[in-house]
């Protein structure tokens, strides 16, 4: 159960957490994979090809959230590196359909499901900011094209502040916007090294957003949204 003495301001991360990166993802893709004719380049099908570009997607931000590479490295690898998977090498393509990927995923209005649901009823008694490692031309296009600015308080980018989740002083800098201190905040994403490890080493409480019900990390978790607000029951 979270402690709810003294906690004042909960803190989301944003993608894969409230808003949807994998479904409006896909269907972005889905669109490019059918407009290049990807299907005859790569000699496969869209699943197989989304498959592939997911895992390495991953394993890219995994790299860019601890500063091993730049946004820049990552926007040019991941397309062309899962082109290379399939034996396909074209850099100009993989770099333009990264480009149209930027310009258009962010309008998206897939969210998780419960989301909203709990956004109305935590707001009704914390402060609701976000905390997120996305890019910053397209954080806020997302939150604005769902509506969902109205909830939060801060909306705290890591390019803006200079460090990545999970180093502390995002979390540090999350308490000076909001006027607060480490007992007050509480993190909750689905990303465990970089929302929980992250927070919890700033001192915050968390909780896991664990939709995958992994088994590799115990600590307080939730395995849908909905079931976030049982942890606020006295």
């Amino acid at each position: 159960m979270v402690q709810k003495k003294n906690l004042q301001h909960i803190f989301f991360d944003l993608d894969d957490t409230i808003w949807d990166f994998e479904k409006n993802s896909e269907r972005i893709l889905s669109k490019l994979f059918d407009e290049q004719g990807l299907a005859q380049k790569l000699q496969n099908d869209f699943y197989t090809y989304f498959t592939a570009y997911k895992k390495k997607n991953g394993e890219l931000w995994q790299l860019y959230n601890t500063k091993k590479i730049s946004k820049d490295e990552l926007r040019k690898r991941r397309f062309h590196e899962t082109f290379l998977q399939f034996g396909y090498n074209d850099f100009d393509l993989s770099y333009f359909i990264s480009e149209c990927y930027i310009q258009q995923a962010p309008y998206g209005t897939e969210l998780k499901k419960g989301s909203i649901e709990l956004l109305d009823t935590l707001s009704a008694n914390y402060k609701l900011h976000v905390i997120t490692n996305g890019f910053k031309e397209v954080q806020h296009i997302k939150l604005a094209q769902c509506d969902l600015q109205k909830y939060f308080d801060n909306v705290i980018i890591s390019e803006d502040v200079g460090h990545n989740k999970p180093n502390i002083e995002i979390f540090k800098e999350a308490e000076r916007l909001g006027n607060t201190t480490k007992e007050a905040c509480l993190m909750i994403g689905d990303n465990f090294e970089a929302d929980i490890e992250g927070a919890k080493k700033a001192g915050w409480q968390t909780i896991w957003y664990n939709p995958q019900k992994s088994k590799r990390f115990q600590t307080t978790q939730v395995h849908c949204l909905t079931e976030i607000v049982t942890h606020f029951k006295t």
